[in-house]
């Protein structure tokens, strides 16, 4: 860059600070800022004289005039912090540059930032290159939808396993959040996984891929984190349960719990006896198996047939009662026969470990 003034011109420039004219004051802030940019070396002294009037110069410029000092500064590691911590709590359109990218605001000044100001700024310090724990934390707390996917999507911000929790909650009810949540690299895959009954096919398919490659350490240590937060408040058993139940251990302990016989039970109606026969041949919880056939998750109900060893032929079967009432039942299910075929048995047994940590909670 061209060296600007003299650094022996400088205390001359902060004795016209003190003029009153506007023009003249926006003239002296640029050349102070030419100056500072021009400096071959400044002493510390000299850092804070810059930074103390360039923040007074500054707090009497219009706000257009505060933004471009505020772009300029940006990126600059040595930019007086006096300076860039006031630019980081002006009006949004001034503070937005330096917290999105200074690196000169320390996290307590971003912890002072995200705690009183509003959500304009919170994302700007949502998409900084490093956002730590602590300031992810408050963002989270405080941050609206439009925030938190902007969070999620960065992933250089690291969240703490509460902060992930609460996203994951959040992301739950908010299908423009789906995207982002499960497309973090970092998000626990116990958390990963509570997404997959609420995420479109598109992404479901994204987490039996994840699922799949998925280092055996750490799929236990996911299971383990996910034994400690699933919660059994799933709603009361239907009326028929325990005659049901009882029907049903009867035909195992004949050795008659087939999966011929569960497709006996889904045509005769028998739905419940066939949610609990098909809990027990997946080893997973009975309000598991019954959300899956309630909402029709036919996908899901790949992965349970999948990890059960069951035919396509069967799992067709089981596909075309459950979409009985639906005119274009054989259609559909044939398209989710083809998705069995491609799935894996191992990606069926991983997901499925993580549904099954319901029943070991339910069971404590």
């Amino acid at each position: 860059m061209t060296a600007g003034p003299s650094l022996s011109r400088l205390p001359d420039l902060i004795a016209l600070a003190e003029e009153g004219s506007s023009e003249k004051r926006r003239a002296l802030l640029r050349e102070l800022t030419e100056h500072f940019f021009g400096a071959a070396t400044r002493t510390a002294s000299e850092d804070a004289l810059y930074g103390s009037v360039l923040a007074s110069l500054a707090a009497d410029m219009e706000s257009a005039v505060r933004a471009e000092l505020s772009v300029r500064f940006a990126g600059a590691a040595d930019a007086p912090h006096n300076l860039i911590r006031r630019l980081a709590n002006d009006e949004a359109a001034v503070a937005r540059a330096v917290l999105a990218t200074s690196p000169v605001l320390t996290d307590e000044d971003l912890l002072g930032v995200v705690r009183k100001h509003g959500q304009d700024h919170l994302r700007a310090v949502s998409a900084r290159p490093s956002v730590s724990e602590a300031v992810a934390d408050v963002i989270v707390e405080r941050g609206d939808d439009e925030t938190l996917g902007t969070l999620l999507r960065n992933d250089g911000a690291r969240l703490s396993r509460k902060s992930s929790e609460a996203a994951v909650e959040r992301a739950k009810v908010n299908p423009a959040l789906h995207e982002a949540t499960v497309s973090r690299a970092s998000l626990p895959a116990d958390l990963l996984n509570e997404m997959y009954f609420v995420v479109e096919a598109r992404l479901r398919t994204r987490i039996l891929e994840q699922n799949a490659r998925m280092d055996p350490a750490l799929l236990e240590s996911a299971l383990a984190a996910g034994r400690a937060r699933v919660a059994t408040d799933d709603g009361a058993l239907p009326a028929d349960y325990a005659e049901c139940s009882a029907y049903v251990e009867e035909l195992k302990a004949a050795g008659q719990l087939t999966p011929q016989m569960l497709a006996r039970f889904l045509r005769s109606g028998g739905r419940t006896s066939f949610l609990i026969a098909l809990a027990q041949l997946s080893d997973i919880d009975f309000h598991t198996a019954r959300q899956i056939v309630e909402r029709r998750e036919l996908d899901a109900l790949a992965v349970v047939c999948k990890s059960a060893d069951l035919d396509r032929a069967l799992f067709l079967t089981y596909a075309v009662v459950l979409l009985n009432d639906d005119g274009d039942a054989m259609a559909k299910a044939h398209s989710y026969a083809r998705m069995y075929a491609e799935l894996s048995k191992d990606a069926a047994l991983r997901t499925l470990r993580f549904w099954r940590m319901r029943r070991g909670a339910a069971a404590a």
